[in-house]
């Protein structure tokens, strides 16, 4: 158990269970054949692509991502809020208008990440165990992302003050507040450290909520990571599942809140991230 975050309750044994319709052998091993091509291709790409004006770089970050969970066999919805009006609700076009904003969302697979990268890119924190990932790991730190020591309580301060810094730089910055994954059906407590940050930075948290489902409605915790789950075994449940939904719905966003003196930053953090919790767990 880290020193920061606990572990999640969730395990395979006990949270993975749901069955759901599978695809045939051979379309299991096309799907992660295709897979291993598109993450070649994006460690090849990572690092001319990051030498690229933020606009295009986004709108192939978000093509890499897509192509990846289709490879996968994996369908990217845009859920509409109960209270979106016709001409604000969130579409498949990235934002023109760069600013820095907190992307907080909760957390159940590793397929978080490029799901979230495939609607709104940003950089992203992440355990500096995901550095040592075989590929991934590589490309991740090549895309700027910020890695957090769950284990050295005392470098987390320093890592708060750099995401605060992205922000107040217009970088949009990827955080699952929960900390560890969950299997869908439970979650943990949105942790306030890097809402600190947005309010430092002034910047605005923007919440989304991601639900995996099948093609009939049905929710699915066939994608969950959780527990002692190896990421192989992982990846061979999502490959096999036949019409598997990620589906990520935009919360209206939360403004930051002012800092009041006498201890005024702690309060404010601990607000944004309960405000910012209900809204997630809002979406059912």
């Amino acid at each position: 158990m880290s020193v920061w975050l606990p572990t999640a309750s969730c395990t395979p044994e006990s949270c993975l269970t749901d069955p759901a319709p599978t695809v045939a052998l051979p379309r299991r091993v096309l799907r992660l054949t295709a897979c291993l091509l598109v993450l070649a291709t994006g460690l090849a790409l990572t690092r001319p692509a990051s030498t690229l004006p933020r606009g295009p770089r986004d709108l192939l970050a978000r093509f890499w991502a897509r192509t990846l969970l289709g490879s996968l066999g994996v369908t990217v919805r845009i859920a509409p809020t109960p209270d979106d009006r016709p001409n604000d609700r969130p579409n498949d076009r990235p934002n023109p208008q760069h600013s820095g904003v907190l992307l907080v969302a909760n957390h159940v697979s590793w397929l978080d990440i490029p799901l979230i990268a495939a609607v709104r890119p940003g950089r992203s924190l992440a355990k500096t165990e995901v550095r040592h990932w075989p590929v991934l790991g590589r490309m991740v730190s090549w895309g700027g992302t910020v890695f957090l020591d769950r284990d050295r309580l005392r470098t987390l301060p320093g890592t708060v003050s750099e995401v605060a810094a992205l922000l107040r730089d217009g970088h949009p910055m990827v955080v699952f507040p929960e900390g560890s994954t969950w299997c869908g059906r439970e979650s943990g407590r949105f942790r306030p450290a890097f809402f600190e940050a947005a309010v430092r930075a002034g910047a605005p948290v923007q919440p989304m909520t991601i639900r995996y489902r099948l093609a009939d409605g049905r929710a699915t915790s066939a994608p969950a990571f959780v527990g002692e789950d190896g990421l192989l075994n992982s990846l061979a449940r999502v490959v096999a599942v036949r019409g598997l939904v990620a589906e990520l719905t935009f919360r209206p966003p939360i403004p930051a809140p002012a800092p009041q003196p006498g201890g005024g930053l702690r309060q404010a953090r601990r607000e944004l991230a309960h405000a910012a919790q209900a809204s997630v767990e809002g979406v059912r």
